[in-house]
Formats: C-alpha cells, sequence, structure tokens
C-alpha cells in the first residue's frame, strides 16, 4: 500500500511540472530573398532543460553558437526562455521546415517552412545587342531569365510600348526549385524597323522591379522605290520625266528602265526623259532597283492624251438574206472616246458600243457601214466596212440614158449585189443579147470592184434607137433582177461655138489684164510728179451764182454746176466706180458749203495745173421722156447725174435701120457755155422707137440724146469711137433730168484756186 501511495505522489509531481512548461511563441512559416536574415521564433516558458532546432528533421545542434552551420545562431537568453534561430545571408540551402524541441520536456513546435526567394539573372536576348534581319522575313525575338524562385515574368517592349502575343515556357532547373523562363516574340521587320529598339524585362517576387535588357535591329531589305511622273497628264508628242525615288539597306547598286516589258539601254539613272506617244498609255513604264539584298520593279502608265487609234478593224461580211449580222470594231482614245455607227451617207446612228447588231438583215441593208470614234478636243477617226447581203440581182443603173444621133451609144447595166449574176441579158423590141454583137448592137461585160457592169453599145444611134425602151435582166441562184432603161438624145454644142467662146474668154481676160497693168502704170507716173507744194498753199474758193433754168427747146451746159467738186473728185477718185460718184453727186441739193469741204490729198498739184487749158468736153444728154403715156415698164425715178472722170471712153453706139425707128427732129447741139468759142459739138439724138415692132410709137418710153464735143480740127463721123488716150482727152459727163424732178433750178459755181 506504502509503494502504492508514493508512485501517485510521484505522478502527481511530474503532472504539476509538465503544466508549467510550455511554447509562448513557435516558429512560423516565412519567406526570404536570398541574402538576408531571418529569424524563427521559439520561447518555452518554465523550462531550463535543452533546446534544439531541427530542420526538415535533422537537428541542428545544441547550445548557443551551432559550430555546424556557420551562418545559424540560436539568439536569446535561457532566463527568459528564447531559443530563436537566426539565418543570416539566406540562401536556397535555407529553404526548408524547420521546428523547436524541448527535449527534456518532451516539447515540440510546429513545423515552420521558410521559402528562400532567388532573383532571376540579368535577362538576355538571343543576338543582342543588334540584329541583323531582313525585311519580310519573319523572325521571333527570344528573352530567357535564368535560375529564379520561383519562375520569373518575362515582359516585351517595343519603343518603350508593351507588346503582346509573346510566348513564354519555363524550365525547372537540377535542384528542383529554381527555373529559368523563355519568352518568345514573333516580329516580321520592314525597312521602317531600322534602328528600332525591343525590350524584355524579367521580374519574379524576389525582384518585383525587374531586370530589362535591350536589343537594336538592324534589318536589310531590297529598295523601296517610288516612281513619279512630270507632268501626270500630256498630249501625246509632249515630253514627260519619270523619277525614280528609292530607298535601301544596304545601298542601292544600280537602275534599269523598261518600257512594255523590253529594256531601254539608254537609261541608267534614276531619271527618265522621253517624248510619249499613244503607247504610254497601254504600254506601262517600268523601273527596277537593286542592292545586295535583292531588287523592286515598279511601273506606270502614262496618262497621255491621243486620237483614236484602232484596235480591231471590222472585217466585210457575206451573209444571206434574214440572217443576223454583227460587225465589230474597237477604238482606243484618251480621254474616253466616244463611238458610234452609221451607215455611209446616212446620219442615224445604229449603235454606241464597240458591235452594231443587224436582225434579219435584207438586201436594203447592205452597203458600207462608218464605225466613227471620236475623242472630244482631240481627234476623230472612222473605219468603213461592207456587208454583202445575198439576194436576187438588184440593179442600179439610171432609167434614162443619152446618146448623140449618129455617134457610138452606150447603155450600161450595173449590178452592185451579190451573188455576182450568173447571166445578163439585153432584150429589146424582138431581140435578145446576151454576148457579142448583132447588127448595130453589141453587148460586153465587164467586172469592177464594187460589181458586174453589162454594157450595150449601139453604132450610129438612129431616131428609133430613141424610141425603143431597152430591157435588161440578171440571175443568179436566189432569182433574177430586171430593169428598163430609155435612151434620150443627146444635145452637143458645136465645136465651133466651144472653141469661140474660150477663145473669147481669154481675149476679155488678157485685156483686162493689160487694162490694169496700163491704170497702174499711169497712177505710179502721176505719183512721181516733182510738187513740192504744201497742203496749206492750196485755197479753193466756191462762189454761188444765180440759178438758171433748164428749158424743154435747149439744154445748157451744167459744168458750171458743182464744177469745183466734179473737179476735185475726178481728180482724186478717178479710179473708182461710176456707182460712188454718182451717190457722191446727188449731193447737189445739200447745202454748196458742205459739199465743198474737201481735203485735198494730192496738196494742190492738180488745183495747180487746173489753169492749164483743157480741151472741150463730151457731153452725152439724156432728155426727159418726151411722150408722156401709158408706159409698158415703170418710169425712171427723178434723178441726175453728172460724172467728170479723166479716164471716161465713149464707145461706137450702133443704129438701127431707118425702118424700125421714128426719129423726131432734135435740135442742133450748141457750144457748151464751158467750152472755148472755137469748139464745136457733135450730137446724137434717138428718138422713142416709134416705128420698131417691139416698141409701139406713143408708149412713153424715153428719148435718148448723146451729143459729144470735139476740137474743130478733129473731124469724126458721128459714129466713130472716140479715142479717150489722145490729145484732146478730156472729161465726160451723163446728166440725167427729169421735167418732175427737183432739180430744175441749179446754182452756177466757181473755183478760185490760189498759190
Amino acid at each position: 500500500m506504502r509503494i502504492l501511495f508514493l508512485c501517485l505522489l510521484t505522478l502527481a509531481d511530474t503532472r504539476g511540472q509538465v503544466a508549467q512548461t510550455r511554447f509562448v511563441e513557435e516558429p512560423e512559416d516565412q519567406t526570404v530573398v536570398a541574402g538576408q536574415r531571418i529569424v524563427l521564433s521559439c520561447v518555452v516558458l518554465n523550462y531550463s532543460g535543452i533546446v534544439q532546432w531541427t530542420k526538415d528533421g535533422l537537428a541542428l545542434g545544441m547550445g548557443q553558437g551551432l559550430k555546424a552551420w556557420p551562418r545559424y545562431r540560436i539568439v536569446g537568453t535561457a532566463d527568459s526562455g528564447q531559443y530563436n534561430l537566426e539565418i543570416t545571408d539566406a540562401e536556397l540551402s535555407d529553404d526548408a521546415v524547420y521546428e523547436c524541441q524541448a527535449t527534456e520536456a518532451a516539447l515540440r513546435s510546429r513545423r515552420a517552412k521558410l521559402t528562400v526567394l532567388i532573383p532571376p539573372e540579368d535577362p538576355t536576348i538571343d543576338g543582342a545587342p543588334e540584329i541583323l534581319l531582313r525585311a519580310g522575313t519573319p523572325y521571333n525575338l527570344t528573352c530567357r531569365a535564368r535560375s529564379a524562385k520561383p519562375a520569373a515574368t518575362i515582359v516585351w517592349y517595343r519603343d518603350g510600348l508593351q507588346q503582346d502575343g509573346a510566348i513564354t515556357s519555363t524550365e525547372v532547373l537540377a535542384d528542383g526549385k529554381r527555373e529559368t523562363t523563355t519568352s518568345q516574340l514573333a516580329i516580321n521587320p520592314t525597312d521602317l524597323d531600322i534602328g528600332r529598339v525591343f525590350s524584355c524585362r524579367s521580374t519574379n517576387d524576389a525582384i518585383p522591379a525587374g531586370k530589362e535588357t535591350f536589343v537594336k535591329l538592324n534589318v536589310h531589305h531590297p529598295p523601296t522605290v517610288t516612281l513619279s511622273i512630270q507632268p501626270q497628264t500630256v498630249q501625246e508628242g509632249e515630253r514627260v520625266v519619270f523619277t525614280c525615288m528609292a530607298t535601301a539597306n544596304p545601298e542601292i547598286k544600280g537602275y534599269r528602265w523598261a518600257k512594255g516589258g523590253v529594256i531601254i539601254e539608254d537609261a541608267k539613272e534614276n531619271k527618265y526623259d522621253t517624248q510619249v506617244d499613244y503607247t504610254f498609255f497601254t504600254e506601262p513604264v517600268s523601273c527596277e532597283v537593286h542592292n545586295d539584298i535583292g531588287s523592286t520593279n515598279v511601273s506606270t502608265l502614262v496618262d497621255v492624251h491621243f486620237a483614236p487609234r484602232i484596235v480591231v478593224d471590222p472585217k466585210p461580211t457575206v451573209t444571206d438574206i434574214g440572217s443576223d449580222v454583227t460587225l465589230t470594231c474597237v477604238w482606243s482614245g484618251n480621254p474616253p472616246l466616244t463611238l458610234t455607227w452609221t451607215k455611209k451617207e446616212s446620219n442615224m446612228v445604229l449603235s454606241n458600243s464597240n458591235q452594231l447588231y443587224l436582225k434579219s438583215v435584207t438586201q436594203a441593208d447592205a452597203g458600207q457601214y462608218v464605225c466613227k470614234a471620236i475623242v472630244p478636243r482631240i481627234g476623230v477617226g472612222e473605219r468603213e466596212v461592207t456587208l454583202f447581203v445575198n439576194g436576187p440581182p438588184i440593179i442600179s443603173s439610171e432609167a434614162v440614158q443619152y446618146a448623140v444621133r449618129g455617134d457610138r451609144g452606150k447603155v450600161e447595166c450595173f449590178i452592185g449585189s451579190t451573188p455576182p449574176p450568173d447571166r445578163i441579158a439585153w432584150a429589146w423590141k424582138e431581140n435578145i443579147l446576151e454576148a457579142g454583137t448583132l447588127e448595130r448592137y453589141t453587148v460586153e461585160r465587164t467586172n469592177t470592184g464594187s460589181g458586174v457592169l453589162s454594157t450595150l453599145t449601139i453604132n450610129n444611134v438612129m431616131d428609133a434607137d430613141f424610141q425603143t425602151r431597152y430591157n435588161c435582166t440578171a440571175w443568179n441562184s436566189f432569182g433574177p433582177g430586171t430593169a428598163i432603161i430609155q435612151l434620150e438624145e443627146k444635145e452637143v454644142l458645136p465645136v465651133g461655138i466651144i472653141a469661140g467662146a474660150t477663145i473669147g474668154a481669154s481675149i476679155l481676160v488678157i485685156s483686162f489684164l493689160v487694162a490694169l497693168a496700163c491704170f497702174l502704170y499711169r497712177r505710179r507716173k502721176g505719183s512721181r510728179k516733182d510738187v513740192t507744194l504744201r497742203k496749206l498753199d492750196i485755197k479753193v474758193e466756191t462762189v454761188n451764182r444765180e440759178p438758171l433754168t433748164l428749158h424743154t427747146d435747149r439744154e445748157e451746159d451744167t459744168a458750171s454746176v458743182s464744177t469745183a467738186t466734179r473737179v476735185m473728185k475726178a481728180i482724186y477718185s478717178s479710179f473708182k466706180d461710176d456707182v460712188d460718184l454718182k451717190q457722191d453727186l446727188r449731193c447737189d441739193t445739200i447745202d454748196p458749203r458742205e459739199e465743198y469741204e474737201l481735203k485735198d490729198p494730192t496738196n494742190g498739184y492738180y488745183n495747180v495745173r487746173a489753169h492749164e487749158d483743157r480741151p472741150s468736153s463730151r457731153t452725152v444728154l439724156y432728155a426727159d421722156y418726151r411722150n408722156p403715156g401709158p408706159a409698158r415698164y415703170d418710169t425712171r425715178p427723178p434723178s441726175r447725174l453728172s460724172h467728170s472722170s479723166g479716164y471716161a471712153q465713149l464707145n461706137t453706139y450702133s443704129r438701127g435701120p431707118a425702118s424700125d425707128y421714128n426719129p423726131e427732129t432734135a435740135p442742133g447741139p450748141g457750144p457748151p457755155p464751158s467750152t472755148a468759142g472755137g469748139e464745136t459739138a457733135s450730137q446724137l439724138s434717138y428718138e422713142n422707137y416709134g416705128g420698131h415692132a417691139a416698141f409701139p410709137a406713143g408708149a412713153g418710153y424715153a428719148t435718148y440724146r448723146l451729143g459729144y464735143g470735139q476740137p474743130p480740127s478733129l473731124e469724126r463721123a458721128p459714129y466713130d469711137t472716140y479715142d479717150p488716150m489722145g490729145k484732146y482727152a478730156s472729161a465726160t459727163r451723163f446728166s440725167y433730168t427729169s421735167q418732175h424732178s427737183d432739180y430744175g433750178q441749179r446754182f452756177q459755181q466757181r473755183m478760185q484756186t490760189h498759190v
């Protein structure tokens, strides 16, 4: 019983001691970066025995200093029960499970996991610091972050901008704790990537800021070419300059030019100057630039404006009646052209496309068609094509033909349709002839480019031949065709008349040329007179006198009226026609002061010579109508013309037989007031055509009196031609007067010339 009590007492003492010993602090899971210091806590209360640490179940030893583990030591005091484990310069080997044990008290702390973090090594990029790439060839940029715990994360950047799409992989090292991370970024380099910088940055928990490395790209590429034209739009025949701008890495080795695939041997530089034509619109000009990497070829067309040019010529087409036909015509032009199809000699547009479609054609559709192309403001082109429509013969000869009596005549029958006729026959009266000769008739057949011509020749054409109808009939595989032709007589002018007309026309032309030459010679000769008087040295005055009255039984000289005007105008404008002079002289009724305001273009040359003696003027006077009555024609309106000209001529006047006229006794002409007393005048009077059949007496037709003065020494018959170019040449004046005219009162004027 005593022994049992002692045992119970001992057990009670032991339970009291154990209850008093316990862990106040136990180690916890911690993380440390390699190289750093770490402390694992262990505090035991009411314990004075041995305390030790285990690492992954392996005891580290006892005491404050752990000689086997130089970087390990127990820190704290035993009195306070602190047995903390301190680890300096943590290493990967320190990565383990730790436990604090109070061996005498048989106490163990909970296990604590110490994790050691290892930053990755400096990342590396394959090929850094500069990678030589080739443009257009894909490439993977590779970045590696080695020996990291945990595995590193890699991020790519291009010129500072984060790039996505990289492929990442990890590899666990032999220790089973560290890993190597590899990242690949796919790129497709171009010439724009020359000098571009890529970087990769690796991070993990040990180094959140990460580590970064860089690589520079050097991209080799064949030349990059830009081809330009100046000017961009040209006319055919103008010059243009092609410029080939290129960049390359490495440098450019040379240029090569071609047109339409054909090498241009003379072009070796980066510019090509040439004259363009229409081919430059369809055949491109190319520039090829090469270096050590390769070559680049760029081509371009020229916007050259040119007139239409045929590309596909229309071809003649032969078809049968009722068939469908398509005619094709292709043009090229720039700017875009307008195309029209028309039938020749017709303005109706049949089509505006390259093809003309004709449905169910007839023989009327046969003929020539025109395919016309128009390029606005540039030019026009056209082609003709013939459509042949097979059918019965069509005869296109004239229905009426002509021949000369007694001569050889021809009657023609032309067949222009297709197919050509197999047989042609002429029929007239009772005769039929296809070829050869029958009496006076001969038939000949001729093949022309446009058809067949059958000619019926008639020798010694007679009256009966003009009364005969000639039947021309032609046959081919499609049937017959007939035409009726009438022969009519042709009037022929005698050869003598034709020859005479030709000779007469030649004489008139020669006479005109001679007269023109004389006129020019006299004018040139007159302009060479040695006159030095100035315009201001001449003074022309006109003085009005009392009016004169014209009587029916006599005609006074009208030379005194507007004398200065007539002389001046005759001198200044001798070469003008009569119409202009008539209009000038109708101003007699106007105030003479206005009439005489003329400028002297000869500077007084002719006015000075006006004092010389002049021969008498020849006068032609047309009297008023003497026998008023019912007129067959309208009477001449009241008018008067006085015309003075230094070059007037009086031609010979013919007179009809005495039986055709009924002349009245004409008053004898007296000397005009303006002529000298010794001068005489001859006068010819034409009375009304009283006895002529066409002009019965009393019809009221005007009487014409012709008078012309000449010197007394010049004897001429009344009807002889007066020579105006002789010694006595002078002015001729025509005067028309009427009893109803307002010109009965005239003014006599005097011209005074002062030098």
